[in-house]
């Protein structure tokens, strides 16, 4: 089966965290808002009527399937490709990371956007200069502090132990993102988070993940996206 992944062409965003475990499953799929009228397919699958249309991207249509949410998109996959546990005790553990995962990828889009997405960052710098204050002295800490005790408990290869989960591909963007959006600020607190930085190593080492970094398929950061540098945040 084919996978088609809908998200928006321009931007890695929350389409990133299925894109990757596509790549490292080896699955085949098409990244269809890529490709010529994708954009418009993409809005058209939105504004359906009946069956179960998504919100919002990304999406994945899985033959009659279609799967909204990063997180639930992952929860399919991870079962089907071998990224997540075989019970179902584990498949819900790391579905709940994820889920918390999910919550510190919308902390991370407010240090630049606290007012809301529906104005331009330049109309609300004083309170992103305030907010990514806060996000650095008070949540990542506690975001990072937590996954690096998961690490450190299970051995620190992976967060679950021996076995390479969705939940590693997704920590791996984290600190990738973080060290485009905020470098000199990442700088200062990597020495916290030793595990955290080997993980995201030996991800990027995989042979899989190392083709697709490599590849044009790997979308820039950008300041569009949920990671964004801006010099004045990064202070």
């Amino acid at each position: 089966m084919k996978y088609e992944l809908y998200y928006w062409p321009e931007i890695q965003g929350r389409g990133e965290y299925v894109r990757l475990a596509l790549e490292e499953a080896g699955a085949a799929y098409v990244d269809v808002a890529r490709g010529p009228r994708g954009t418009a397919a993409m809005m058209k699958m939105m504004d359906a009527h009946g069956g179960t249309p998504p919100f919002a991207p990304p999406f994945l249509k899985a033959g009659k399937l279609v799967i909204g949410q990063t997180a639930n998109i992952l929860l399919y996959l991870g079962a089907r490709h071998g990224l997540a546990p075989k019970t179902e005790g584990g498949r819900l553990w790391v579905h709940q990371l994820q889920l918390t995962i999910t919550d510190l990828v919308v902390e991370i889009h407010d240090t630049h956007h606290p007012l809301g997405p529906s104005l331009y960052y330049e109309d609300q710098k004083p309170p992103a200069k305030k907010r990514t204050a806060d996000f650095w002295s008070e949540r990542v800490p506690k975001y990072l502090g937590y996954f690096e005790q998961l690490l450190t408990e299970s051995g620190g290869t992976y967060v679950t132990g021996r076995r390479l989960t969705y939940v590693d591909l997704s920590l791996f963007q984290i600190v990738a993102g973080l060290r485009y959006a905020f470098p000199k600020r990442m700088k200062a607190f990597e020495t916290d988070i030793p595990g955290l930085l080997g993980l995201h190593d030996r991800i990027a080492a995989r042979p899989n993940i190392k083709a697709y970094l490599d590849s044009d398929r790997r979308i820039a950061f950008n300041e569009q996206g949920i990671f964004r540098r801006y010099r004045e945040l990064d202070a």
